[in-house]
């Protein structure tokens, strides 16, 4: 299983690094990480992560897995014609694509969610939405070859529901015991449903970054946008088949 996972300014480390952690484990996986160009791609806090890979010389690729970004930045990477294009060439003959937290929205601008059932970031479902999936508010959610995890957190789960499609449930297990995955969370505030208003409040400025009307607006734009310029479709069939989706707790930010 050859799997590429996609970098670009701003993505969040977590959106990638819990995916990587579980499917980096299966007994058939080689992986790269892939980028438009060799230089090191930081976060949305920081943190250099180095290409091992470019979109030029990747190659052919059996997984995609696109993580989500801080603030803007999923809608600022979905502006690069390289790397969309790239995803758009590389989709056909990969067997999963893989998104998760706003992830989604890359999938969606080249045209390969027009129809499909996703999820997203809380922050971005409507942008999303506006792009021509079918979004839906579930954890993680299966369409086809096209596999969507919700905020952050949620690509842990994304993944171990993945191993189990691919590798069973067995293998599934033993890696959630290997990575220790057992979550207790100390608040019940981990979904829009489940939060309290002020902490959704301030959830929403926190995403909004040091620049909230520019941020704002950014987001603002693109909806529209999206909403007068939606993406032809673009087919994504794949091995595993049938729709569903796993429900489950709350996303995150990124």
């Amino acid at each position: 299983m050859r799997i590429a996972y996609v970098l670009y300014p701003g993505f969040t480390a977590l959106d990638l690094i819990g995916p990587y952690e579980v499917i980096s484990r299966w007994p058939d996986a080689t992986f790269r990480f892939v980028a438009t160009s060799p230089d090191p791609v930081t976060t949305d806090l920081g943190m250099s992560v180095l290409p091992t890979a470019t979109t030029a010389d990747v190659g052919p690729v059996d997984m995609i897995v696109v993580p989500g970004g801080g603030g803007t930045a999923s809608l600022d990477a979905a502006r690069d014609a390289e790397l969309i294009g790239w995803i758009t060439r590389a989709a056909p003959d990969a067997g999963w694509l893989v998104s998760v937290c706003s992830g989604s929205v890359l999938y969606a601008t080249a045209g390969l969610l027009r129809g499909r059932r996703a999820t997203t970031h809380w922050a971005m479902r409507e942008n999303v939405r506006a792009l021509g999936a079918d979004v839906v508010p579930e954890r993680v959610v299966f369409d086809g070859n096209v596999v969507s995890g919700a905020g952050v957190s949620a690509g842990i789960d994304m993944a171990l529901a993945l191993t189990a499609r691919v590798h069973g449930e067995d293998t599934a297990k033993a890696l959630q015991l290997v990575i220790e995955y057992d979550p207790e969370p100390p608040f019940d505030s981990g979904s829009p449903d489940k939060a309290a208003a002020s902490t959704l409040r301030l959830a929403s400025r926190m995403l909004l970054g040091d620049a909230p009307l520019r941020a704002a607006a950014r987001v603002t734009g693109h909806l529209v946008a999206a909403r007068f310029r939606r993406p032809p479709r673009t087919g994504a069939s794949g091995p595993s088949g049938g729709r569903g989706g796993v429900r489950g707790g709350g996303g995150g930010a990124g």
